[in-house]
């Protein structure tokens, strides 16, 4: 069978409902490392209806699925990924209530998020301003910085099995720790979450908002490619001082390199491929342990048909 009829059945059954989808698309779009080869089919549902219905579809025609939002924690192989890509970043309905209770869809940035939240008065969300992503990633992988994290404001959030079921877990079902939560390789998707916050005034609001994002523009790469920390902060230390204690910031392998601005950041200076990424990872994790003993653990997903742990 040729490959570009592989998908033929799937294509129609998603063109008679209306759902967005493409083929052969560079995920090096969809990937804030800008990294990636491409999907064979990338759909984008634009309601929880139209997820149900192309998750079915992917099941009945037995064709391998991989779900993402807005990739800002993963890299993607050279080669693509198999299979059909399904992006939540379609569910963006968002509320608030007056008891300053905040719902949003998965595919809703952050940041929009924490706009939100200001422009109602409603303080909990500063630390998010800056924060590249969507809910549901921030979710997935309880996201936080500067001393809070989502884990200090989520009270529930709905789900959907790959068969389509629809459900919801409370705070404390989540189970949320450092950079997990109970949907950490569950296989769950997350479709929506909820989120109390408590009444504030917009104006030290927004001035704690300016505060952390000038504090993340000037110790972080935030204009440069890369997925954010690469690894996990090990116990009682920090992955960065680790590493530009080894003399590895600057370090490069192909167009990826250690960030010259913060050490715990691996960046795409320009045509950067999955395979550098790779070399530097490994390069930095042999490095990091011969010199102190500590094996770095790499907080990067990373998907794809060549895709293997490290």
């Amino acid at each position: 069978m040729k490959q570009n009829d592989k998908y033929g059945e799937l294509k129609s059954q998603l063109a008679a409902i209306a759902c967005n989808f493409k083929e052969n698309e560079p995920m090096y779009k969809h990937t804030s490392f800008r990294i990636g080869g491409p999907a064979d089919i990338f759909i984008m549902p634009d309601s929880e209806d139209a997820l149900i219905k192309a998750l079915n579809m992917c099941r009945e025609l037995q064709t391998p699925v991989t779900v993402i939002g807005s990739g800002t924690n993963m890299l993607v192989s050279d080669l693509g990924i198999e299979g059909a890509v399904i992006s939540t970043l379609g569910l963006k309905g968002m509320s608030v209530s007056e008891n300053g209770e905040i719902t949003a869809g998965a595919g809703v940035k952050i940041m929009s998020l924490s706009k939100a939240a200001a422009e109602h008065s409603l303080t909990g969300l500063e630390f998010a301003w800056g924060i590249p992503g969507s809910v549901g990633g921030a979710v997935y992988m309880n996201a936080g910085c500067y001393g809070s994290e989502m884990k200090d404001i989520l009270i529930s959030c709905r789900h959907m099995s790959i068969s389509g079921n629809i459900g919801e877990y409370t705070k404390e079902e989540l189970k949320m720790g450092y950079r997990k939560s109970a949907y950490t390789d569950s296989g769950l998707i997350i479709i929506s979450a909820k989120a109390a916050l408590k009444p504030g005034s917009r104006v030290d609001i927004t001035e704690r908002m300016e505060e952390l994002m000038q504090k993340r523009l000037s110790k972080q790469p935030y204009y440069m490619p890369s997925a954010g920390s690469t690894f996990k902060r090990p116990e009682g230390n920090f992955a960065g001082s680790l590493i530009e204690s080894c003399g590895l910031k600057g370090a490069s392998v192909g167009g990826a390199q250690v960030s010259e601005k913060h050490a715990g950041f691996i960046v795409n200076t320009g045509g950067a491929s999955c395979d550098d990424v790779l070399r530097l990872i490994s390069k930095i994790k042999n490095t990091v342990y011969k010199a102190t003993g500590i094996m770095l653990e790499c907080e990067i997903k990373i998907v794809g048909r060549t895709a293997a742990g490290i």
